[in-house]
């Protein structure tokens, strides 16, 4: 049997979080090693998906709840204003295997990395 994730062992509470989202199906948190003053994860409560690309194959509608979600959060603590980021693999620094999406807000222009 598999280990759970890191991210399964905060939404069960045996690792602290700070939640800024909990819904039926999806998730959010403050990133741990925030790198924007609004950085969190949202993250399903499925563990069926490692990565962006099987999600969106496998569950069209949970990446929509993702999306929505990381809408909502940066309404709430952005202005509505949010770069979403899917790190997808090892070496796109992907290093929880349990899809997640990052959720960046309040971003100086000078921030923003590659555009």
């Amino acid at each position: 049997m598999t280990e759970p994730s890191i991210f399964t062992r905060v939404l069960n509470r045996e690792i602290p979080g700070e939640f800024l989202l909990d819904t039926e199906r999806v998730f959010a948190i403050r990133d741990i090693n925030p790198q924007a003053p609004l950085h969190a994860l949202v993250i399903p409560k499925t563990e069926q998906y490692r990565d962006v690309t099987e999600l969106a194959a496998g569950d069209p509608a949970l990446l929509a709840e993702i999306v929505a979600a990381a809408k909502s959060i940066a309404d709430e603590h952005a202005n509505g204003e949010y770069r979403l980021i899917f790190n997808n693999g090892a070496s796109a620094a992907q290093s929880v295997f349990h899809v997640h999406a990052h959720v960046l807000g309040n971003l100086e222009e000078s921030d923003l990395v590659g555009f």
